[in-house]
Parts: structure tokens; C-alpha cells; sequence
């Protein structure tokens, strides 16, 4: 069985390779580490801007140091554990939404030239890929793990022993759940084009500006990033946290370290689904290489400066967008995004089958949005149809319940 596509376990594994597969872990760890430090300021930094204030600007130049200084305070405060705690399960709940993270970012290829070659990288005079490893069911794992990062958060408000963060494990569990599957039929629309699960193959197909986002259509794209951005609990769909109801959600009842991980936590996914949305419609690292004496850098370079963006577009919509009420955020996820995500998948689908076949591109068209659409007036209808009864449940009237039924 095929454990990884990597070229350099394709032979005998020694003390060598292993010490390279090694450093390439501890560099990936480092480096999603400073990346969250120089997010989380980043994100202050600009908001205060946008808002007219300063933010930080005292540890460090430009208080870049502040996100560090402000973990070590975390690390020498009193951990506090409630009374009525689960404290087995009240201490393993951080861990459990941090360890995840850090699994996904290590299937991300960061660099590695795909325009001219394989991708790979010389290494202490071994070829490797520059990622820590390359699955072959590599979007599934990071599905997977993105899945198992809701129990982290659950069994954090389920152990607390406090109603405040209860509420919040409740919201966040139906929340991701109800945006994993528009995120998953997103994702789903990649594999019809480029063919693969592998990140690697996903990034080589799109070569020479042949970028997903484009092959797809842009709506998967779209979808992936609203969902995405559900996913992780940033606003506007921060109901988790909401402050004005449910004091701090699901951390409330944490402090010192282990909230400090859970912010880490937070950070980091948002680094790993950004990357995650680089790899799989912006090409990943692929960009032209303009200085050819320091190639092995601009691809490096490409995807920095493209996770960058996706950071900034996070950012901006806290600063832009207020938070939406409950009942539009499941609106959103299971009326709109879902069945929109599933019509854009079937449409992708007809097209590559009438490709395959040699069928003409029109006709294929035409039929798929005849199908579509008679779908879209019939879920409509029982839309439609399940709010006049709830309103004559609410009201104690059939009138609304006829006017439903006429519609």
C-alpha cells in the first residue's frame, strides 16, 4: 500500500531520511508558529487602523512581539479548573482542537517548482517535496481532521460544567456540521477536475495559471470560502463566541495556557484553511519565477504572498460585517450553500461525462439547468410551504397555512 507519493520514501527509509523527514516537521511546525504570532498581530494591527486607533505598538518594533508577550503572561497565570468540571476531559479538550490543525497544514506543498518539473526540491542531496508528507487521500484527511476539530470544541463546553459554554458547544457543533457538507461538495468539484485526492497532484495540475478557480467556475471557490469562514467560527458567523449572549462562549470557563491554545488553536486553523484554499484553486506556490538564480525561492514567495490575501479577506470581513442571527446562519448554510454547492457539482459532472463522450457543451448545459432549476422551484415550494405551517403552529390561524399552499 502507497502511504505517500514523496520521493524520498519511495526507497529504503535509513538514519538519513528519517533526520530529513524529521527536520521537515520541526521546520513546519516553526514556521506555522510564527505564522500564527505574526497573524494574530496582523489581524490587530489592521483592524485598529481600519477603526482610527494604534493597536499595539509596545513589545517589539511595531508590536510585533505582542502576540508573544501576550502567551507568556497566559503561561504564568493560575489554571483555573471549575467545580463541577469533567477534568479528564476539561484538560484533553484544548489539545484536541490544536493537534488537528497542525496535522492538516502538514499536507500543504508550500513551494517547489510546477511550471518546469516535478515540484520536488534537493534536499542534503535527496529529492523531496516541500511538504511535510503528500497521502494519496489527502483532502479526505484533511476533512477528516477538520471533522474531529469539533469534537475539541464540544467536549470543551460539555466538561466546563457552566450553561454559557454549553450553548456555545451546541452552536458550533450544528454549526460546522451544517457547513462541512457545502465545504465537502465545494472540495468535490476539485476532484472532477483535476482527478486526484493528493494536495501535490491537485497543486501540478494546475501548472502554467491553469488554476482551479477558474476550471471550476469560481462558485465552488465562493462556496468554499463562505463555508470556510464558517467553519472557523470567524465572523460573521461567530455565534460560538458571541460575547452578548454567551459571555465567551465555550472557553469561558478556561484560562492560562490551555485558553491559550485555544486561541493558538484558532489562529492556526485559520492559516491551514487558507493554505488549504491556495492548494486547491489558486495553484498553491505555482508563479512565475522572475530571478532564475533564485528560483527554489519564488514559489515560496507565490504562496505567501496568496495566503496573505486569504488572511486579509478574513480580517476584513470582521472589521466590515456584523454578526448574523442563528436562524440565517442555518438559512445560509442548508438552503443556500448546500443545494447550490450540490447543482454546481451534478453541472460540473454532466459537462466532464458529455466531454468524455464527445457530447456538444450546449445541449449538456441546457439539460443540467432544466434539471436545476425545476430542483430549485420544488425545494423553494417546500420552503415555502414548511414557514406558512410554522407560522399557522405560531399564530393559531389557517390563513397563513392557505396562503402557503397558494404559493
Amino acid at each position: 500500500m502507497v502511504i505517500a507519493a514523496d520521493p524520498l520514501l519511495l526507497g529504503p527509509v535509513g538514519l538519513e531520511v528519517f533526520l530529513i523527514v524529521l527536520l521537515k516537521v520541526v521546520v513546519s511546525f516553526a514556521l506555522l508558529m510564527v505564522s500564527v504570532m505574526l497573524t494574530v498581530w496582523f489581524e490587530r494591527k489592521l483592524i485598529s487602523d481600519m477603526q482610527n486607533r494604534i493597536g499595539p505598538d509596545v513589545a517589539g518594533p511595531w508590536g510585533i512581539l505582542q502576540t508573544l508577550a501576550d502567551g507568556i503572561k497566559l503561561f504564568f497565570k493560575e489554571d483555573l479548573i471549575p467545580e463541577n468540571a469533567d477534568r479528564p476531559v476539561f484538560k484533553l479538550a484544548p489539545y484536541l482542537s490544536l493537534v488537528p490543525a497542525f496535522l492538516v497544514f502538514a499536507i500543504v506543498p508550500i513551494g517547489g517548482d510546477f511550471r518546469t518539473g516535478d515540484g520536488t526540491v534537493g534536499w542534503f542531496g535527496h529529492r523531496t517535496f516541500l511538504q511535510v508528507a503528500d497521502p494519496p487521500m489527502g483532502i479526505l484527511l484533511f476533512l477528516a481532521l477538520s471533522s474531529v476539530a469539533v469534537y475539541g470544541v464540544m467536549l470543551a463546553g460539555w466538561s466546563s460544567g457552566s450553561k454559557y459554554p454549553l450553548l456555545g458547544s451546541v452552536r458550533a457543533s450544528a454549526q460546522m456540521i451544517s457547513y462541512e457538507a457545502a465545504l465537502g461538495l465545494a472540495i468535490a468539484t476539485v476532484f472532477l477536475t483535476g482527478g486526484s485526492l493528493s494536495t501535490h497532484e491537485i497543486v501540478s495540475s494546475q501548472s502554467n495559471w491553469n488554476w482551479n478557480v477558474a476550471t471550476t467556475g469560481v462558485v465552488p471557490f465562493l462556496i468554499f470560502l463562505v463555508a470556510g469562514t464558517a467553519e472557523l467560527n470567524r465572523p460573521p458567523f461567530d455565534l460560538v463566541e458571541a460575547e452578548q449572549e454567551l459571555v465567551g462562549g465555550f472557553h469561558t470557563e478556561y484560562s492560562s495556557i490551555r485558553f491559550a491554545l485555544f486561541s493558538l488553536a484558532e489562529f492556526m486553523n485559520v492559516i491551514t484553511m487558507s493554505a488549504i484554499a491556495v492548494t486547491l484553486f489558486l495553484g498553491g506556490p505555482d508563479g512565475p519565477i522572475l530571478v532564475e538564480r533564485v528560483a527554489w525561492l519564488w514559489p515560496i514567495l507565490w504562496f505567501s504572498l496568496k495566503l496573505s490575501a486569504f488572511l486579509f479577506t478574513f480580517v476584513w470581513l470582521r472589521a466590515t460585517l456584523p454578526r448574523i442571527r442563528y436562524d440565517q446562519l442555518m438559512d445560509l448554510g442548508w438552503k443556500v450553500l448546500i443545494p447550490l454547492a450540490l447543482g454546481w457539482f451534478l453541472l460540473v459532472a454532466a459537462l466532464n461525462v458529455g466531454r468524455d463522450r464527445g457530447w456538444s457543451p450546449v445541449p449538456v448545459v441546457l439539460v443540467s439547468v432544466a434539471v436545476l432549476w425545476a430542483g430549485t422551484a420544488m425545494l423553494g415550494g417546500a420552503v415555502r410551504k414548511a414557514r406558512a405551517e410554522r407560522r399557522a403552529l405560531e399564530f393559531g390561524s389557517d390563513e397563513a397555512l392557505d396562503a402557503g399552499n397558494g404559493a
